[in-house]
């Protein structure tokens, strides 16, 4: 039975209740938070299928919690496999008194710019703004968020005297990089921003990027005073912390921003990063580009999702 079939079945329960055609076994005096069914609307916020959960920043839920953002378990391979992130749905809630799941649902509309959805290829995404900065690069010159225009922007946090994992995702970049469409070269822009400024001065970030082989036509070393970097580094959500042997313990992960906001974000895997790639791709090429070209369209212009 579709979602609004039982909703009518239901209402027409409990007309039939409220005039004592059925008796008290149809629970017509459901006690609040009593396990059942419950109506509920909401956004889709993120659907992860290998644990069949879905995030839903859902409204008041009457008769059963407040509005909040929570996970449900999805247990319908044909539930599952239609949510998508920004969706807004009608759905139902079935609480067993041990979980919440989601048992069904009616897409209504899609979740507004307003509240920071974009498009980004298929799909829409949660975006946020991204912090504004005003560094140097590894050759002195004055760089700022704004600076690089609309070019999609790839941003990660390094230092040079990593023991060891920078070096690793700098090179990830540097492949990552290469393999980005030749015709769309100009509308990328890679930046890695040093979290030891009082030793990555530029010329030492210069040296560090040459000897891996980055672009630097296309990819900025940042720099600047440690306490201009240090908040930047918070801002952008980036854990940091110096051990006692002098190393940076720090989250290794990648930004993907345009239009002054953060579209997506990518923790470092060893190889290829095909999901970075492809949206990459989707951001950075015209809506104009034909098929033939070999290169995925997608755009996202910063208005509400059509």
């Amino acid at each position: 039975m579709g979602l609004l079939r039982r909703a009518g079945a239901r209402r027409w329960a409990l007309a039939l209740c409220s005039v004592g055609l059925l008796g008290a076994a149809l629970a017509c005096g459901r006690e609040d938070g009593a396990p059942g069914v419950y109506e509920a609307r909401g956004v889709v916020e993120d659907v992860d299928r290998e644990s069949r959960q879905a995030l839903i920043d859902h409204e008041d839920v009457d008769g059963l919690m407040p509005a909040m953002t929570m996970s449900f378990v999805v247990p319908d391979d044909e539930v599952l496999a239609r949510l998508a992130r920004g969706q807004v749905i009608d759905f139902e809630i079935r609480f067993t008194g041990r979980s919440y799941e989601l048992s069904d649902f009616e897409t209504i509309g899609e979740a507004p710019a307003a509240q920071g959805w974009r498009r980004l290829g298929d799909g829409l995404v949660r975006t946020s703004p991204a912090p504004d900065f005003e560094l140097i690069d590894q050759a002195g010159r004055p760089v700022s968020l704004a600076s690089f225009g609309d070019r999609v922007l790839v941003i990660d946090f390094i230092y040079t005297e990593c023991p060891g994992p920078c070096p690793v995702q700098t090179s990830n970049q540097v492949a990552l990089q290469r393999r980005i469409p030749e015709a769309l070269r100009d509308r990328v822009h890679l930046v890695s921003i040093s979290l030891d400024p009082e030793v990555d001065r530029p010329e030492v970030l210069e040296r560090y990027a040459r000897e891996r082989g980055a672009d630097l036509d296309h990819w900025s070393f940042l720099t600047g005073p440690p306490e201009r970097v240090a908040p930047l580094v918070r801002r952008f959500g980036v854990g940091s912390v110096r051990k006692p042997d002098g190393s940076i313990d720090h989250t290794l992960i990648s930004f993907l921003v345009h239009h002054g906001r953060v579209m997506e974000r990518y923790p470092m895997r060893e190889g290829r990063d095909e999901a970075l790639l492809a949206d990459l791709i989707a951001l950075a090429t015209p809506p104009s580009v034909p098929a033939e070209a070999g290169i995925t369209p997608g755009h996202d212009d910063g208005q509400a999702a059509p």
